[in-house]
């Protein structure tokens, strides 16, 4: 028996975006972000704020309702200053997607399971659509590493690449690396690792704050700032795939 999964999206309005649309061609990304505010309705609200000139394609709430902020063919104002690759301010080259969290200033949340559900079923869609690879399946602190840490380490990215979404190593390659300390780490190596997986805004003067931000997408469970080797074999082995 063959199911169909139908997802209702609600229609709301944001008049922050480019007017001039775009080619599905140039859509490439997708950005997972977290609202970082108190409350779905201030969310809304700033989403759709002329003043705060900030936007998405969608949010979705706790309960996992879609919102559809702004029209897939336009431009909406997520990303701000970005890189990822040979791509530089990925508004321009990406679907946006926020997540209802508090965020870490507000009281950090676990994601629920229906938020989870349909964003991959959201992403799973847009993939299609657009042919979106999954290594350019990314949260705003990927693109920018320097400024933002969203959508943590609480972000199930390992459940997400189980389910065809995004990358994520497998758990058993790195059980005997944990804890494993390096006495001279190689951060000239650990950087030419990132800029092969993508990342840019390589600045050594902000190496703890891009060592965590790996750590947030990659080793969740200890988000430290400090290149030991199970941080530096991870990045390794995600820059060959």
């Amino acid at each position: 028996m063959l199911y169909i999964f139908l997802m209702k999206i609600t229609k709301y309005y944001s008049p922050n975006y480019d007017l001039k649309p775009r080619s599905n061609k140039r859509i490439t990304a997708i950005i997972i972000h977290y609202t970082g505010m108190q409350s779905e309705r201030e969310s809304l609200a700033r989403l759709m704020s002329k003043k705060h000139k900030v936007s998405s394609h969608y949010l979705i709430n706790r309960k996992g309702q879609i919102f559809n902020l702004v029209k897939e063919k336009n431009v909406a104002w997520h990303a701000g200053k970005s890189m990822w690759g040979k791509y530089k301010n990925l508004n321009k080259n990406s679907i946006g997607i926020e997540l209802v969290n508090k965020g870490h200033k507000f009281g950090y949340q676990s994601f629920t399971k229906f938020q989870i559900k349909m964003l991959i079923h959201l992403c799973k869609k847009l993939k299609r659509k657009y042919k979106i690879k999954n290594k350019f399946i990314l949260g705003h602190s990927d693109i920018a590493p320097i400024r933002k840490i969203d959508p943590g380490e609480k972000f199930p990215w390992a459940y997400l690449s189980s389910k065809g979404v995004g990358n994520y190593p497998k758990k058993t390659i790195f059980n005997n690396l944990k804890n494993r300390s390096v006495k001279k780490p190689d951060i000239k190596g650990f950087f030419n690792n990132l800029d092969k997986i993508g990342y840019r805004y390589l600045k050594k003067k902000f190496k703890r704050k891009i060592i965590k931000n790996f750590q947030r997408r990659y080793r969740q469970k200890k988000v430290d700032g400090i290149l030991d080797l199970e941080t530096i074999k991870i990045s390794e082995f995600m820059s060959k795939r």
